[in-house]
């Protein structure tokens, strides 16, 4: 079902952004990960090759007109079309109102919202073309209800579902759907850091009595890229075990 489409994945060298790009090439689809971070896409276009599966790296930061260009067009020179974009870069500068500065501001909203629409406006023009594609922006459940000392990062991710609900709308006629995914806490590099009293009081806001797994995201983009989603669009789907209903 998603044999060797051609998959765009933003941040996609840790975490949540690397599970999406292995589950995504276990499904035969080509991968074309992106991030800034050259050692790090490196070791993930190698380990989908030992897998089987097939991948370039292409180095770049979204925030920058000229790189999410670049990516969008370095997909269609490599294998000929995008069928599936997946913005999942994002960048964090957490601190309260009163003490963020403006940069911290500025850079938070480039890179998780300016980023985003970067990437989607390059992705559409091949896109409508094509008439066909998967849009899939990874927001988060602070964007859908907020949390203290990061004004920055909430409202980039809340800006990426009014952009994904404006764009599913704008593209629809293309048969191009744009969904948003708003994971909620999940097991990651930072998680494994925190205390065991920090990640109770973390644990004990989820219904379901768990932290995510970034596979549990992946498992959602895999069911957004294919067909069995064509007729979805402009939704919001929260992977975060009932934290926010």
């Amino acid at each position: 079902m998603l044999a060797d489409k051609v998959a765009i994945v933003t941040g996609a060298s840790r975490g949540i952004g690397r599970a999406i790009s292995v589950a995504l090439a276990g499904q035969g689809v080509k991968v074309v990960a992106s991030a800034r971070n050259v050692e790090a896409l490196e070791s993930l276009v190698a380990e989908i090759k030992t897998l089987g599966g097939e991948a370039v790296a292409v180095v770049g930061d979204v925030a920058v007109e000229a790189d999410a260009n670049n990516l969008i067009e370095q997909a269609v020179a490599t294998y000929g079309r995008v069928d599936v974009l997946v913005n999942n870069a994002g960048i964090t500068r957490d601190g309260l109102l009163l003490r963020m500065k403006n940069d911290d501001w500025d850079a938070v909203l480039d890179t998780n919202l300016k980023g985003a629409f970067l990437c989607i406006r390059a992705a559409a023009k091949f896109m409508s073309k094509q008439r066909s594609g998967r849009i899939i922006n990874i927001s988060s459940v602070v964007g859908e209800m907020g949390n203290a000392g990061q004004a920055n990062y909430c409202a980039s991710k809340a800006g990426l579902l009014g952009l994904t609900k404006s764009v599913a709308r704008e593209l629809a006629r293309r048969n191009v759907t744009v969904n948003a995914i708003t994971p909620g806490f999940i097991v990651t590099d930072m998680t494994e850091q925190m205390t065991d009293k920090a990640r109770e009081a973390m644990t004990e806001q989820i219904p379901l009595g768990r932290l995510g797994e970034a596979d549990d995201v992946a498992n959602a983009v895999l069911f957004l890229a294919s067909d069995q989603s064509s007729y979805i669009t402009g939704q919001v789907l929260g992977i975060n075990g009932g934290m926010y209903m």
